[in-house]
């Protein structure tokens, strides 16, 4: 489970960056491209922010969908595929978004 550990570097960043301030918000982008759960990363957030200053802060999630372009057609188009295909049928297709892992912000008392 990556989440575990990608989520402990979120908590450990914002602490580090934020020293002894109390967070009360973290607002994440995690991509539907990413790989990881954001459900999971919910999760691992209640356990890995106890006894910091992240601990009873509220956690948002943003969730961009995956965004390609087909290097064949030009078509842009939406995908929940790691590895998209176009309706054109083409494989040369260029994953433009839906990889992010940001912290977009970070809301303190």
């Amino acid at each position: 489970m990556h989440e575990l550990s990608i989520t402990q570097s979120v908590v450990t960043a914002v602490t580090q960056r934020l020293h002894d301030a109390q967070v009360r918000r973290i607002r994440l982008e995690v991509g539907q491209l990413s790989g990881l759960v954001p459900d999971a990363v919910r999760f691992c957030f209640e356990m890995v922010a106890t006894g910091t200053t992240c601990e009873g802060a509220a956690l948002e999630i943003d969730e961009p969908p995956g965004l390609a372009r087909c290097r064949t057609c030009g078509a842009d188009f939406e995908t929940g595929e790691v590895l998209p295909l176009c309706e054109c049928g083409s494989a040369d297709v260029e994953v433009r978004g839906g990889q992010e892992l940001r912290i977009r912000e970070v809301e303190v008392v």
